[in-house]
């Protein structure tokens, strides 16, 4: 079978998304890596794209087309010229465009030995400005074995602007834990801007990662955690601790929120029945983000049980297995329009 799209996921769940390829109608040409596949669709690319665009896989992290398939064997120099050749009259000289590589497995190549010549002679062919932050369309290139997988698409086609959904953040001073990157990864993922000077509560919140990337996003945070926070939130005036639990703190009549972040280290289903429960403190015109900490054994039951009890309350606007999620899910809520 000739793939037409390469898919990557997390290869912990990689049953997971196989299934969610077998649901298109992709059949699995050959596994490059551990939980990155080359996949024969029965349609387009574009077609899938569009319909993952509009409603994601959970999965799925990350989609690229496959146009051309080049051999290694005549070397790094002669895969560069040929995708100038093949893909330069495709480019719109108008539009930001990016060459993203990944190397699979033990060659000696470096997705820099492609990247940059490829970008540059890319640039100096088609006109178009080169910007790898912000691409409006991407040259995909997988070098697995002997071959090369090229393909060119939108950056909104392949379900991630990152080569294979690997989304990176730079380490700040003033970081608190790592857990600060999955708020922020799911903010860009979701699109979500947060309320100008809004009320945000944090449930378990200590030591209070993403009470800080709240703060960044000029929140005001309730906090709740028994445990203390990081010495530099408990300066913070726009940050009110109560040394509660979320459960606790539930039957003492919480105020009413802007923003209800949940990152606890509970059961998917009793994390969700939780944030049920806080979802009539979340106003009309509120959002919520939940973190679901997921089995190793009969994780998808456990999710679709949580996200029942979740749809009991909220509306269900994303839920991605994000780059910088472990086991576990992130689910994007808002209130249910009445």
């Amino acid at each position: 079978m000739i793939p037409n799209v390469i898919a990557t996921a997390d290869p912990d769940f990689a049953a997971a998304a196989l299934a969610e390829l077998q649901k298109v109608g992709g059949q699995i040409s050959q596994e490059l890596a551990p939980g990155i596949w080359a996949v024969q669709l029965p349609g387009d690319f574009f077609a899938l794209a569009e319909q993952w665009r509009q409603n994601p896989p959970i999965f799925v992290r990350h989609i690229c087309p496959v146009q051309t398939i080049l051999s290694l064997t005549d070397g790094v120099a002669e895969v560069v010229e040929t995708a100038v050749t093949t893909f330069t009259h495709l480019l719109e000289p108008d539009w930001p465009f990016s060459v993203q590589t990944r190397v699979l497995g033990d060659l000696a190549i470096k997705p820099f030995d492609i990247n940059k010549p490829l970008s540059q002679k890319l640039a100096d062919a088609s006109g178009a400005p080169l910007d790898v932050r912000e691409p409006f369309q991407i040259l995909s290139v997988v070098l697995a074995s002997d071959s090369a997988y090229l393909g060119l698409s939108l950056a909104v086609n392949n379900l991630s602007d990152w080569a294979g959904g690997v989304r990176r953040f730079a380490r700040e001073k003033e970081q608190i834990s790592r857990a600060e990157f999955k708020l922020l990864e799911a903010l860009e993922v979701f699109g979500i801007e947060l309320p100008p000077r809004g009320r945000a509560l944090d449930l378990g919140a200590a030591p209070g990662g993403w009470t800080r990337v709240l703060r960044q996003k000029e929140q005001y945070v309730t906090a709740v955690d028994p445990a203390w926070l990081h010495a530099s939130l408990q300066k913070d005036k726009a940050v009110r601790h109560l040394r509660l639990t979320a459960e606790e703190y539930l039957a003492d009549y919480p105020d009413t929120y802007d923003v209800i972040v949940n990152d606890m280290r509970l059961d998917a289903r009793d994390s969700a029945r939780l944030m049920g429960e806080y979802g009539r403190y979340l106003y009309p015109h509120g959002l919520a983000l939940i973190t679901l900490k997921l089995p190793e054994k009969r994780y998808d039951s456990a999710l679709d049980h949580a996200l029942n009890i979740l749809r009991q309350h909220f509306t269900i606007a994303g839920a991605r297995q994000l780059f910088h999620n472990r086991s576990e899910v992130t689910v994007y809520l808002k209130p249910v329009s009445k």
